[in-house]
């Protein structure tokens, strides 16, 4: 093998010799790792060393034809760093068979894929799981994905997402966790222990163990009209205080790569952007792992016109950038830059040295094969128990958005019970390959049963299932095909709309209830997926209408991967649920929650507007000079609209359930504390209905007066806390000066003395309140 010469490092040879059983990484120090990497770069050309930060895309790679393709033979010269996307171990073990056995040196590959939320075992789109608001549901999600990412052959997923977003518009809110700071650190570090492992002294040693990417750095979340891709502009203070504390979280975490983002940030992209790169990830947060670019994100910035390629390349390298996702920027420019003297070769070894750190650190130099165990895959890989867990976790990241009665004196819509006639009605009924949802490129599109399949399994032989299309997903039949694309098409039905609703309104006319699936498609939502108008589409909407008509209990099971405009649909449907995009169990899951198995508790991670003209809407704003006084409309002079109230339709962590659950007020153990002190408060907590449930509890704070304007709440804390029916349960949270603290005018990060309220509920807008004050 290749890979003898590149080991034949005077005792680091035998220090690898002499490490752990195969497909495990050696137990090492840091000064282990140094001395072999200075004794291979020290055997490396140039050229081999700028090879090692070119990612490109695999290309012609198939199984067989390996030793043939175009990216092959840039393999073999050793000018590739890594692959991405390449999927199925035995094609993973070939092309790494060239890298270790056919360059000079012998350096292994990385391979990574956007293993986003599941491999071939999908879990819910991030929005959707992070309104489980159970960190340990997260953690494992992400585990289960690693596992068998890991067992397929890949050790480097792009994941996880955690721009805050505050504009539904923008479509890859579905891949990120919402609007809110405080949760969305908690999910990247739930998402990171979960791909990485969970000891920071142990992380990547164990083969079911992969790396991290954390993105999109930075601000991406912030694009202006909630449109891919835009311009992002904002002060300082608000990236501190409002942004930039999910990254630092997944960093902190141990997370071993940073993704830049495609935006600007400071009027700089942030892929040359060397204060985002080198003096905030690197300097301020201690970050030590390697940075890649998004996908052609260098060559994008000649379009931001800030040079062409060899000078966009050179400048993103002396940002910080240290892997160069498909642009061919670094491996086709830098060379030359080198010659010209416009780049010192010190920046090319320091982002050679990290990217051979990363490889180190998934123990690819102790075994280039680690994650290529033919076997694995068949065991670790859409098994029963991962199965298990994805339909139970997804059932806890639905939100229940109303539901009442569909006539006065009845019994709410929803539990449904097993028996009679369910009509399944919907264009989002009946598809298969929409049920995984946005980015889960690794699924097995058509293996997964659909709502209506689904359904028949869940509800059992006393209940009998119809199914309808009903209509399409919209009228228009190219922005149908815009957005249905990657093989998650709802076969448009050529006949009439008045066709499709006919029969529909006939399936309805046999059926005691009708389950309405109805929404988005997967791909209306994902990366270039950006709407102005976020409500259900027309078509969709008339047969809704139609529905109701009818006069049967109607049960809106909404697909989403976005917040949606619905001040139609809640003044009209009696029952709402929002089943995001679930994944692979997700028909299996939303039968348990429709048929009452399981009682829904999920809470939103973003807030719902009435109009996207409220856009951008969030909980935790500050006020105006002039704020509107709480429950009005419109009063004049006042900071509020003439046509529609200022609250949203649905406020961030709102969610239902079907039991009742009653706060008592906050106790506090105390009212005052100095910096170094806490106080204690505790509401008592009290399922006042007849169902078993969870409910998860809200912390919210609020600094009264501050040296700059603050936010008129935070949320600071949160548990989920399950009881049964008529239980109570003393419920308790820890304030100290650190959940104080925020970035000062000058980025200080302080508490300063004065009051605070503290607020404890159920949901952002409806909560107990009491005070504290800072000593």
């Amino acid at each position: 093998m290749k890979r003898l010469s590149l080991l034949a490092v005077a005792s680091v040879s035998a220090l690898l010799a002499s490490a752990s059983p195969k497909g495990e990484t050696p137990t090492t120090t840091p000064r282990d790792m140094d001395t072999f990497i200075s004794e291979l770069m020290s055997k490396m050309t140039v050229e081999e060393k700028i090879g090692q930060l070119n990612l490109p895309v695999t290309g012609e790679i198939v199984t067989g034809q390996a030793k043939s393709s175009d990216v092959a033979k840039l393999i073999e010269q050793g000018l590739v760093g890594g692959l991405f996307n390449l999927k199925g171990v035995e094609r993973i073990r070939d092309v790494q068979r060239l890298a270790v056995e056919n360059s000079r040196l012998g350096i292994p590959l990385l391979f990574g894929m956007d293993v986003i939320h599941g491999y071939e075992t999908v879990f819910p789109i991030p929005l959707g799981l992070s309104c489980s608001w159970d960190m340990d549901a997260v953690e494992e999600s992400a585990r289960i994905a690693a596992t068998e990412a890991s067992a397929d052959g890949i050790c480097w997923t792009f994941s996880p997402m955690v721009d805050i977003s505050r504009d539904p518009r923008w479509g890859r809110v579905s891949e990120g966790s919402g609007e809110d700071p405080f949760l969305g650190a908690a999910i990247a570090r739930a998402m990171v222990r979960g791909y990485q492992g969970a000891d920071r002294a142990t992380q990547l040693q164990a083969d079911n163990q992969i790396m991290a990417c954390v993105k999109h750095f930075a601000l991406y979340g912030a694009s202006e009209a909630g449109r891919d891709y835009n311009t992002v502009d904002m002060s300082r203070n608000r990236m501190y205080n409002e942004y930039f504390l999910p990254y630092q979280a997944a960093v902190e975490a141990g997370a071993g790569s940073v993704m830049a983002s495609f935006n600007e940030v400071d009027g700089v992209p942030a892929t040359a952007n060397r204060w985002l790169m080198t003096d905030l990830l690197r300097d301020q947060w201690k970050f030590d792992g390697f940075v890649v670019t998004d996908y052609t994100g260098i060559y994008e910035m000649i379009a931001h016109g800030i040079g062409d390629l060899q000078q966009v390349s050179a400048r993103a390298l002396e940002a910080g950038v240290d892997m160069d996702m498909v642009s061919n920027g670094f491996v086709g420019t830098l060379k030359k830059s080198l010659d010209e003297g416009k780049i010192s070769m010190a920046y090319v070894d320091q982002a050679c040295r990290r990217i051979l750190e990363a490889k180190w650190k998934l123990g690819l130099f102790d075994n280039p094969y680690k994650y290529c165990d033919l076997k694995r895959p068949a065991k670790e890989v859409f098994n029963a128990e991962h199965r298990a867990a994805a339909r139970r976790i997804a059932a806890g990241s639905f939100v229940l958005l109303k539901n009442e009665p569909a006539q006065a004196g009845q019994a709410p819509v929803l539990p449904l019970k097993k028996q009679g006639t369910v009509a399944v009605i919907g264009p989002m009924g009946n598809s298969r390959s929409n049920m995984p949802g946005t980015w889960s490129v690794a699924a097995r599109l058509n293996d997964y049963p659909s709502l209506y399949e689904g359904l028949k399994e869940v509800a059992g032989k006393k209940v009998e299932v119809l199914y309808a299309k009903g209509s399409n997903l919209m009228s228009d039949a190219k922005q149908e095909e815009n957005s249905t694309m990657f093989g998650r098409s709802l076969n448009r039905d050529n006949r009439t709309d008045q066709e499709l609703l006919d029969e529909a309104l006939a399936v309805a006319a046999r059926a005691d209830v009708i389950v309405a699936a109805l929404g988005e498609s997967s791909e209306m939502s994902g990366e270039s997926s950006s709407r102005s108008d976020i409500g259900i589409p027309d078509t969709q909407r008339r047969l809704l209408e139609a529905l109701l008509q009818t006069g049967k209990p109607v049960v809106l099971t909404l697909f989403a991967g976005r917040p949606m405009t619905l001040d139609w649909e809640q003044e009209n449907v009696p029952a709402i649920l929002n089943v995001w995009f679930g994944g692979s169990e997700a028909a299996y899951a939303i039968g348990d929650v429709l048929f009452g198995d399981v009682n829904p508790s999920g809470k939103l991670s973003m807030t719902f507007p009435r109009n996207v003209g409220q856009i951008p809407l969030y909980y935790n704003h500050k006020n105006t000079g002039r704020p509107l006084e709480q429950g009005h409309w419109f009063t004049k002079f006042r900071s509020n609209y003439l046509d529609v109230p200022n609250e949203p339709l649905y406020a961030f962590g709102y969610g239902l359930s079907y039991t009742t659950f009653q706060y008592s007020d906050i106790r506090l153990d105390k009212t005052q504390m100095n910096q170094n002190g806490e106080i204690t408060a505790t509401v008592t907590l009290t399922n006042t209905g007849s169902r078993d449930g969870a409910e998860v509890v809200q912390l919210y704070l609020r600094d009264r007066v501050g040296s700059i304007t603050r936010p008129v709440q935070e949320l600071k804390g949160f548990q989920k806390v399950f009881l049964k029916a008529g239980e109570s349960r003393e419920v308790s949270f820890k304030i100290t000066a650190d959940l104080l603290k925020f970035y000062d005018y000058d980025l200080d990060f302080v508490c300063e003395p004065g009051d605070f309220d503290v607020m404890i509920g159920g949901s952002s807008d409806r909560v107990k309140t009491a005070r504290i004050t800072l000593l």
